[in-house]
């Protein structure tokens, strides 16, 4: 089998293959083959030392994977070779073969893509999680989505659409005429324009129910007066901290000095939440995502939903494709491809 190691900290180039024997499927598990690995912005961070949690030193990274069964192990009776399935993994995703429980896997319906089935597992159940589990979503809400270009942002929208939300997002205005295709009601450029500001215009000051930034810094206390009251802040990710290829201590510190605090009298008096989200963490909830990806995946076959997959590349370029990400000219999801 070929992985995608992190060998050390440092730009797209630590990003090495190497070769290893083929794992057997034991009990309760198969084989799969994969062919088509999701990257996720967790990634570039755990590349640049600067993803809490991440192992030592040289790992595979990745957190979904999309494949083919093709080797049941003992006792496997509900699961045959030739399955097209969704993997979710915790690390080892960047690999053209995976082993997987048979209670971590999801069918992937007929007539939808295996690149497609990469890209669903982080960006949805981060959606999910964030809009309906903590953000309760209800009918004809407001919903300010952060990056909502990229492969979150995008599965937020649709998961919004859902529930008759109305939609605002910020991106770069090149990206404003898709966003607005895609479902976006109210589209904002985060270069020229102070979305905190255009918010409140466009509500007459009333605000949105909830906000989903992953980008940290002075965006976090933007967002939450960006909130109604009884509004919610969901928080899950720092991107502004990766400013670069590799990790820059001071572009780091100096949004951690911009981070705001939260007083919980003002939340009391607001009748507001700020809530953190790290999807990673949630691993041993299994019953609660299980759950979850079983609605996602049943959206999907009724067409609800569909990832939006931005840009595929080899596995063997995985530098490459964490560059294109890095530079922020993906639109939807980068998948990296095998076989």
């Amino acid at each position: 089998m070929k992985s995608v190691y992190i060998t050390q900290q440092g730009g797209p180039e630590v990003l090495q293959i190497r070769e290893s024997a083929d794992p057997i499927p034991g009990p309760g598990q198969v084989r799969v083959k994969v062919k088509a690995v999701g990257i996720n912005f967790a990634d570039l961070l755990m590349r640049m030392g600067m993803y809490p949690g991440a192992p030592k030193t040289p790992f595979v990274p990745g957190y979904e994977a999309a494949g083919i069964v093709d080797q049941a192990g003992p006792g496997v009776l509900n699961w045959r070779a030739g399955d097209r399935v969704v993997v979710p993994t915790n690390f080892g995703g960047y690999s053209d073969t995976l082993v997987a429980k048979t209670d971590e896997i999801f069918r992937i319906p007929e007539g939808k893509s295996l690149e497609a089935g990469a890209a669903l597992a982080v960006n949805y159940l981060t959606a999910y999680e964030a809009l309906i589990e903590q953000g309760n979503l209800q009918k004809g809400r407001r919903v300010l989505i952060h990056s909502v270009a990229g492969g979150v942002g995008l599965a937020a929208v649709q998961v919004a659409k859902i529930y008759g939300a109305e939609i605002f997002g910020t991106a770069s205005a090149s990206k404003h005429d898709f966003l607005k295709k895609q479902g976006v009601h109210h589209c904002i450029d985060y270069r020229t324009q102070n979305f905190e500001k255009e918010v409140r215009a466009i509500t007459k000051g009333a605000g949105v129910h909830v906000v989903l930034d992953p980008v940290g810094g002075a965006s976090f206390g933007r967002s939450y007066r960006s909130l109604t009251k009884s509004g919610k802040l969901i928080l899950y990710g720092f991107s502004a901290a990766a400013s670069g290829p590799t990790r820059g201590l001071l572009n780091t510190a100096w949004q951690w000095l911009k981070t705001p605090s939260f007083s919980p009298f003002d939340l009391m008096m607001e009748n507001r939440g700020v809530i953190g989200l790290h999807l990673g963490r949630m691993t041993e909830q299994k019953e609660l995502l299980a759950t979850a990806m079983t609605q996602l995946v049943a959206w999907w076959e009724q067409g609800k939903i569909e990832p939006v997959i931005g840009a595929t590349f080899p596995l063997e370029l995985a530098g490459k494709a964490h560059e294109f990400i890095q530079s922020r000219q993906n639109i939807g999801k980068v998948v990296l491809t095998c076989g």
